[in-house]
């Protein structure tokens, strides 16, 4: 069988084997306190520039149990100066395997999205294992997508122009919230999923593919579930794996964006599949010759820049905003 490092596009290997000259310890071998750290001194390495935008905000948003979860704003207008009804809006969920990862380590993403796709967006930071297990992170999802909601005219968005989205766990996360609120009958007009985790067992053949060398492996995905799954019969809870859910019919339309190169493109596509066979509308794109985590180095892969594009005209056509 090739190698994954056949299959990348130069640039990818370029960032991959600066990686490695750097000898940074994996994140799996540091613990949750020290990963998260190192996540985040990182996070901005190879980004796009911050795009300034004209309102950011910090929140605070109520969970069920009492919890305020911190969040963040973005608008490409000053508060008040949506016209009508006000600006559609994005609930957007980090990744991070539950363990990493923050509103902070995604603030560049969130502003391209914000930008490129002229609504607002609110990045979560909501709860991290091992200190809050599952499913905590799917309960303040879930209880913040019902706040925003609720409260949207004060925020200045459109209440009947609503999306969620995420990034890895983050698009674990948003993939069970378009489940949630079908059946809370919460129209939803997106769910922009970026390489979500959607299986039960991480025994995909891409799994097996891609276990070593790449942005993320076996050894690192082993330990982010650990952290996060306390009783092994949670792995089979749909709110841990979509693609166990029992049925799918009547969420929202998804855009799915994937790596090529990634131990979560199997199980990606094979949620794109289930989605389109229950009669969702899904576009599926697949970019060819990088890894997991690409849309955050747009400094030196283009295809994080064009996945950034893409997303971004998949909102504005959901929300029927003009080109």
């Amino acid at each position: 069988m090739p190698q994954p490092a056949v299959f990348l596009t130069p640039k990818m290997r370029d960032v991959l084997d600066r990686m490695v000259r750097a000898g940074r310890p994996p994140l799996h071998t540091l613990g949750p306190v020290r990963a998260r750290a190192a996540y985040e001194s990182g996070a901005g390495v190879l980004e796009v520039p911050k795009a300034p935008l004209a309102r950011v905000e910090e929140l605070g948003i109520p969970a069920r149990d009492g919890a305020v979860l911190p969040a963040r704003l973005y608008a490409p207008v000053a508060a008040g100066d949506s016209a009508g009804a006000g600006l559609p809006l994005l609930l957007y969920l980090h990744g991070g395997g539950f363990t990493v990862g923050s509103v902070q380590t995604h603030d560049v993403l969130c502003r391209e999205l914000a930008r490129l796709a002229g609504c607002m967006v609110v990045s979560l930071d909501y709860r991290l294992a091992p200190e809050h297990r599952f499913p905590t992170a799917s309960n303040d999802a879930w209880d913040a997508l019902a706040w925003l909601a609720a409260q949207a005219a004060a925020l200045g968005a459109d209440a009947t122009r609503l999306a969620v989205g995420g990034d890895s766990a983050g698009g674990t996360l948003a993939a069970v919230n378009a489940i949630l609120a079908r059946d809370a009958g919460l129209p939803l007009a997106l769910q922009l999923l970026f390489y979500p985790g959607t299986t039960a067992h991480q025994d995909t053949e891409s799994h097996r593919r891609f276990a070593h060398g790449l942005v993320l492996d076996a050894e690192a995905i082993d330990w982010f579930f650990s952290q996060y799954i306390e009783h092994p019969q949670d792995r089979e809870d749909w709110r841990f794996a979509p693609l166990l859910a029992p049925d799918v019919d009547g969420v929202a339309p998804a855009w799915v964006g994937l790596a090529e190169c990634d131990p979560l493109v199997d199980e990606g596509v094979a949620y794109a599949d289930r989605l389109r066979a229950a009669g969702v509308p899904v576009d599926l794109e697949i970019y060819r010759g990088v890894t997991h985590e690409f849309i955050k180095m747009g400094r030196a892969i283009p295809e994080a820049r064009q996945a950034h594009a893409d997303a971004a005209r998949a909102l504005r056509n959901a929300f029927g905003l003009e080109p």
